[in-house]
């Protein structure tokens, strides 16, 4: 009511205290509290949490380093575990063993959290249809991204955007 704010409960007293954040300091600075609180910028009601988990800038891989670092900027584009092993000097099978001893997954489950977490961030950061963030994070459509995006998020792109936009306050 004007300049008067009331919350019934936690949650609520949570959500009153991030509109007040996102006033003062923008919805940029309200947005990083809330992941820190493990709790949604702004609710709508039975929508996941969300933790956010950065791209990763150096994977702790010694021996496939440099491979991973090469993959990481190019995102975008297919990829194989032949053209990877190649790259890395190795048999695809010795390359397939090695990379699961270094990163505890397999490529393609490695690959794909990381187009997931790139997905991510064009989603927050970008004016992009979800069909151009599909493209940049080299999932090809929008129909694969909304289902790798769904299995590992655990909500859609375009309701991961809602969330997350930039809120313009008055």
């Amino acid at each position: 009511d004007d300049r008067l704010l009331t919350s019934a409960g936690t949650a609520a007293g949570i959500d009153a205290c991030l509109h007040l954040v996102r006033q003062e300091h923008g919805s940029a600075v309200a947005t990083r509290l809330a992941r820190r609180m493990v709790v949604p910028p702004h609710r709508d009601g039975g929508q996941s949490q969300y933790v956010e988990a950065p791209i990763p800038k150096a994977p702790e891989a010694p021996t496939l380093e440099p491979v991973l670092e090469w993959l990481m900027g190019h995102l975008r584009h297919p990829v194989t575990v032949d053209e990877l092993a190649a790259r890395a000097g190795m048999a695809p099978r010795t390359f397939a063993r090695r990379f699961r001893a270094e990163t505890g997954t397999t490529p393609h489950d490695w690959l794909t959290n990381q187009r997931v977490l790139l997905a991510r961030h064009l989603l927050e950061d970008t004016t992009l249809s979800v069909e151009g963030v599909a493209e940049q994070a080299g999932f090809g459509d929008a129909a694969a991204l909304r289902h790798h995006f769904t299995r590992r998020v655990g909500t859609t792109p375009l309701a991961y955007r809602t969330t997350f936009r930039e809120r313009t306050t008055a």
